[in-house]
């Protein structure tokens, strides 16, 4: 008789849940994104208030994204040499007392003291944007450091290999979980008073650094290999990367989608201007990408890619451009909401993908570093692109420059099947 053939397990989508430090991690990580959501949402609305500018709205990202980047390849070394919740949590406090700045800067009692100095309004609003660009680039230093060791702490915290594949999908749906509720409730906020929502922000990051705390600390991996010399461990993630063809298409596509097709500095303007609406539509707005990723999210949680991932990528990225190229021309604010969630579906599948297989591609020993250099691939890329969007916005109008960021989205896409055989052949993102 023919050997019996065992029936395949079965899939587990709570498999990561059920480990105690990951859920902390989880938790901490959804709060802390809740967090910063609101504050992104508040910043962007008082800037604009205050300013009336979209360049100004630019300059947002452009605060945040400078310090990042000039830290990033260094923070992915000391991530790789230090033990990580010895950055992850140092960091998370110079965040609470960034939030701690931001409302005490939002106090009415400063704006009184500005006036009661005969100060003119206008004069009084430069007073107060310029300590808020200040506040986001030491934001932009914290975050740059807090990157890397994130990303290199949560496989740490993985009893299996097996898990990881499981927890990237989860950790992706807490984050896209916390992206829909935050920029609502940011909204919300506004309602109540600028003042009040810096508060709850303040408080929800020092609830995140509680749980951070509760993580036991893991040892360092072991090197693989001669230990190196710091201007070789720094530039090491660079070389890992651009010697993977399939790692550096991935990130690559990624990198260019958000960086010419992202409207969400934007937001605001046409909340206002085009939909004719207040910060709750600004909300609503905000939110309707991070619906869909997180619907997607769930689904992909429950049923994995297996087949075609790598033409799957390419079409998420292509329906991107298109979603952001209608929604640049829509005048209905529920039609724009739409749009919105369907930029949010189509981007959940890309994050997913690259992240596994950055995940599984990079050895352990490396991925501070390997991630310092996603980080400027696409972290950084988010805050570069919202001042892309400003700039093109000043020049070229608000709606012609989301138009061309979309089309630019697609023409990388078409650039990337072209040329990136690897990653158009990709059967199952998780395989190596």
């Amino acid at each position: 008789m023919p050997a019996s053939v065992p029936p395949a397990a079965k899939h587990d989508p709570y498999a990561a849940l059920r480990v105690p430090d990951f859920r902390r991690y989880v938790t901490a990580r959804a709060l802390f994104s809740i967090a910063t959501q609101i504050q992104g949402v508040v910043v962007s609305w008082q800037i604009f208030k205050l300013t009336n500018d979209p360049l100004a709205l630019g300059l947002i990202g452009l605060a945040e994204a400078i310090p990042s980047i000039t830290v990033s390849l260094y923070a992915g070394h000391v991530a790789d040499s230090v033990r990580r919740k010895r950055i992850v949590v140092p960091a998370v406090v110079v965040l609470v007392l960034c939030a701690i700045t931001l409302w005490w800067l939002a106090h009415p009692l400063q704006q009184a003291l500005l006036l009661s100095g005969r100060l003119h309004v206008e004069a009084v609003n430069a007073t107060i944007v310029w300590p808020l660009y200040l506040v986001i680039f030491v934001s932009g230093i914290a975050r740059g450091f807090m990157g890397p060791a994130l990303f290199s702490f949560m496989p740490q915290l993985l009893p299996e290999r097996g898990l990881l594949p499981n927890a990237i999908t989860w950790s992706s749906t807490t984050w896209q979980a916390s992206a829909v509720v935050g920029p609502a409730i940011g909204g919300l906020l506004l309602h109540r008073s600028i003042e009040f929502a810096y508060g709850v922000d303040m408080v929800m990051e020092a609830l995140a650094l509680g749980f951070f705390i509760s993580i036991a600390g893991r040892a360092l991996p072991p090197i693989v290999g001669q230990r190196l010399k710091l201007s070789e461990s720094i530039l090491s993630g660079v070389k890992f990367i651009f010697s993977n063809q399939l790692v550096l298409a991935a990130l690559s596509l990624d990198m260019f989608a958000v960086l010419f097709g992202g409207a969400v500095a934007l937001l605001p303007f046409f909340a206002g201007n085009i939909l004719h609406g207040g910060p709750d539509a600004f909300g609503y707005l905000r939110a309707a990408p991070a619906v869909g990723s997180v619907m997607m999210a769930v689904w992909l949680t429950f049923s994995p890619l297996k087949k075609g991932a790598g033409r799957k990528l390419l079409w998420a990225v292509a329906g991107f451009g298109l979603a952001t190229i209608a929604f640049a021309l829509s005048k209905n604010l529920y039609l724009s909401l739409f749009l919105l969630f369907l930029t949010g579906v189509f981007d959940s599948v890309s994050v997913i993908v690259r992240s596994t297989l950055v995940h599984t591609y990079t050895p352990e020993y490396m991925k501070g570093r390997v991630s310092a250099v996603n980080n400027i691939f696409i972290g950084s890329s988010n805050e570069i692109g919202s001042f892309e969007s400003g700039a093109t916005a000043k020049l070229m109008g608000t709606v012609p420059s989301v138009v061309f960021g979309g089309i630019m989205t697609l023409v990388v896409v078409a650039f990337t099947a072209w040329r990136a055989d690897q990653l158009r052949n990709l059967e199952a993102g998780a395989e190596k």
